[in-house]
C-alpha cells in the first residue's frame, strides 16, 4: 500500500472560511484532534500575519504531539527587499518548527499583474526565500501558487518556478489549483508530467470552486502525487478546499493507499464533528462518510434492502469510519421500518408484543397531532422508552415565564424564568437572551447544571420552525426542531404546539433528557442516533 502524506490546512485555509474565527485555544484543540487521528502535517498558520498565529507558535510547547508535524506558513520575500530583512521570512524562521510551507507565484501572469514584478525577480524571490530558510535547517515545502493556471498559460515558466525551488533546497513541490477552476483530466495530465520531471517530490492543493476538489485530488494521486493538502471537513475560502475526511476514506478504504494508521479510521466521524463544533460550523448531513445522513435510509424499498443485506444500499460498513446507520421514519418508510426501528432500539421486544402494538398506536397519534420523527430521532427514542416504562425522568419543569421587551434603540431583549424539580429539590433560575427561545435555553440549562454539570457542555446548534396550518395564520400549529451537540455527537428533538414557545420548551426538555439518559446509561454514540 503506497503511503500518501496528509497535509491539513484547517487552521489557515479553514480559518479563511466565512464566519470562522479561531481562538488560540481552538487552534491548540484542533491540532490535538488532528494529531490523534494521525495527520502527517498540520499547517498552523502564518506567524507574521496576525497576533493569534504568533501566540499559537509561542504556546506550541503545550502540545505533546505523537505523530503530526507542525508547519509554519508564509510567502516568498517581498520584491526589492533582501530576504534577511523580510519580517515574514524572519517570522517563519523564528516560529520554532522544523517544517515551513512557502508559497510563491508559479504563473508569469500573476507575477506581472498581481505581484507587480518581473518573471525574473519572482524566480529570485523563490530562490532567496527557500535557500535562506533551508540554510537555517528548515525543511521547506514550496506551494506553487496558481500552478495549473500558470502551466496552461506558460508551461516553461511554471516548471522554472518548481526547478528553482528544488535547486534552492525545497523538500516538496506542491501544485496548487488556487482558483479551483480546473477539471480532473487537466489535473491528472499536468500532475503526471511534473511527477516525471520531479519524481517523489510532487504534492497537490485543490480548491472546490467547480465542485471538483476531491475528484481533482484523486486524479493527482493516480498520476503519482504523494502528498495531498486540504482541510479536514472541506471548508475554506470561497467554496472551500479538498475535503480530507472524504479523501482519506476514498484512498484508504477504496483505493489501497495508506493515509492514516488503520486503527484511526473509526475516529474519523468523531473528529469531523469535533472540528465542526470548535469551528462553529454545522457539519453538512450529506457529507460523505462522516455526515449524519451518510448512511441514512428512508424509502421503504431501501430500508427493506438494507435489512436483508447492508451492501444493497451501502458502499461500506459505516462503523469503518465511526459513523452509524440510520433508518429514517416518514410516510415513505413503511410499517416494517417503524417496527424494525423500535425492535432495534429495545432488543428482545417481539414484533407481536402487545406493548409494541400500543407503542405503534401512540406514535401514530403523535404524528396525527403534528409530530414528525424523521429528523427528530432523539425525541422518537424518548417516546419509545417512556411508553415502554424504561425511562425515569431526570427533572420536572414546574413552570416557566417569558418577558419580552424592546427599548428606545430598537434592541430586542427577552428574559426567562424557570422553576424545576429534581426529586424533592427545587431550583428557580432566570436568564436573558436574544429572544425568548434563547433566554429559555439559557435559563433551563443554568437551572439544570446545579444538578447535572455535564449539561454545561451542551449547546443548541440549529433551530427550525415549520408552520403546519398556514390557513389559521397566527393560530397555526407549529413544529419546532432543535439540534443540540455536546461537542462529540449531535441529536435532534421536536416539539409541537399552537404556541411556538411551548413547542420550543418541549423540544428543549427532550434535548436535555436525551443527553442525561445517555450519560447515565453510558451509551453515548452507541445510540442509533449518531
Amino acid at each position: 500500500m503506497k503511503k500518501i502524506e496528509i497535509f491539513d490546512s484547517t487552521l489557515r485555509d479553514g480559518a479563511q472560511s466565512e464566519n470562522v474565527s479561531y481562538s488560540v485555544e481552538d487552534k491548540l484543540n484542533i491540532v490535538r484532534a488532528l494529531d490523534a487521528i494521525g495527520i502527517d502535517y498540520i499547517e498552523a498558520g502564518n506567524p507574521y500575519s496576525n497576533p493569534k498565529d504568533a501566540e499559537f507558535f509561542r504556546r506550541k510547547g503545550e502540545l505533546s504531539l505523537t505523530r503530526s508535524r507542525l508547519v509554519a506558513f508564509g510567502s516568498t520575500r517581498r520584491r526589492g527587499i533582501p530576504v534577511a530583512e523580510d519580517k515574514n521570512c524572519q517570522a517563519m524562521l523564528e516560529a520554532g518548527v522544523e517544517w515551513v510551507a512557502v508559497f510563491g507565484k508559479s504563473s508569469e501572469w500573476q507575477a506581472r499583474k498581481v505581484l507587480g514584478t518581473t518573471p525574473e525577480e519572482n524566480l529570485e524571490m523563490i530562490a532567496d526565500t527557500v535557500a535562506y530558510l533551508a540554510r537555517f535547517g528548515k525543511r521547506v515545502i514550496f506551494d506553487a501558487e496558481h500552478f495549473f493556471d500558470g502551466y496552461k498559460q506558460n508551461p516553461y515558466y511554471a516548471v522554472q518556478t518548481l526547478q528553482t525551488a528544488k535547486d534552492a533546497g525545497a523538500r516538496k513541490l506542491v501544485l496548487c489549483d488556487t482558483n479551483g477552476g480546473c477539471f480532473p483530466d487537466e489535473i491528472g495530465r499536468i500532475t503526471g508530467d511534473m511527477v516525471r520531471k520531479f519524481p517523489g517530490m510532487i504534492g497537490v492543493h485543490c480548491h472546490d470552486d467547480t465542485g471538483c476538489a476531491v475528484a481533482n485530488t484523486i486524479a493527482a494521486v493516480q498520476a503519482g502525487a504523494d502528498q495531498i493538502q486540504g482541510t479536514y471537513i472541506g471548508f475554506g475560502e470561497r467554496c472551500g478546499n479538498t475535503n480530507l475526511s472524504t479523501m482519506i476514506a476514498d484512498l484508504q478504504i477504496k483505493m489501497d493507499y495508506t493515509c492514516i494508521p488503520e486503527d484511526r479510521l473509526p475516529q474519523m466521524t468523531k473528529t469531523a464533528r469535533f472540528i465542526s463544533e470548535v469551528s462553529n460550523m454545522r457539519l453538512p448531513h450529506s457529507m460523505p462518510y462522516v455526515g449524519k445522513a451518510a448512511f441514512a435510509h428512508k424509502g421503504g424499498m431501501h430500508v427493506d434492502g438494507v435489512k436483508k443485506n447492508t451492501a444493497a444500499f451501502e458502499h461500506i460498513n459505516p462503523e469503518m469510519v465511526g459513523n452509524r446507520r440510520q433508518i429514517l421514519l416518514s410516510e415513505v418508510s413503511g410499517r416494517t421500518a417503524l417496527m424494525t426501528k423500535i425492535v432495534d432500539l429495545v432488543p428482545g421486544l417481539s414484533k407481536d408484543s402487545p406493548a409494541l402494538v400500543r407503542l405503534v398506536d401512540r406514535l401514530k397519534k403523535l404524528e396525527f397531532e403534528g409530530y414528525q420523527f424523521e429528523a427528530a430521532t432523539a425525541s422518537f427514542e424518548l417516546v419509545v422508552l417512556k411508553e415502554l416504562g424504561r425511562f425515569t425522568p431526570f427533572f420536572q419543569l414546574e413552570l416557566f415565564r417569558i418577558i419580552g421587551e424592546q427599548d428606545s434603540a430598537d434592541r430586542h431583549m427577552a428574559s426567562a424564568l424557570v422553576k424545576l424539580r429534581v426529586d424533592d429539590q427545587f431550583e428557580i433560575t432566570a436568564d436573558e437572551g436574544d429572544g425568548p427561545v434563547h433566554a429559555l435555553d439559557r435559563a433551563l440549562r443554568k437551572a439544570l447544571e446545579v444538578f447535572y454539570p455535564s449539561l454545561g457542555g451542551v449547546r443548541l446548534i440549529d433551530y427550525k420552525v415549520r408552520v403546519m396550518e398556514a390557513g389559521r395564520a397566527t393560530a397555526s400549529l407549529v413544529r419546532v426542531l432543535i439540534e443540540s451537540s455536546d461537542g462529540e455527537t449531535s441529536w435532534t428533538t421536536v416539539g409541537v404546539s399552537t404556541d411556538i414557545i411551548n413547542a420550543s420548551i418541549r423540544a428543549l426538555v427532550d434535548s436535555m433528557e436525551y443527553k442525561l439518559y445517555h450519560d447515565r446509561t453510558g451509551n453515548g454514540n452507541k445510540s442509533f442516533q449518531p
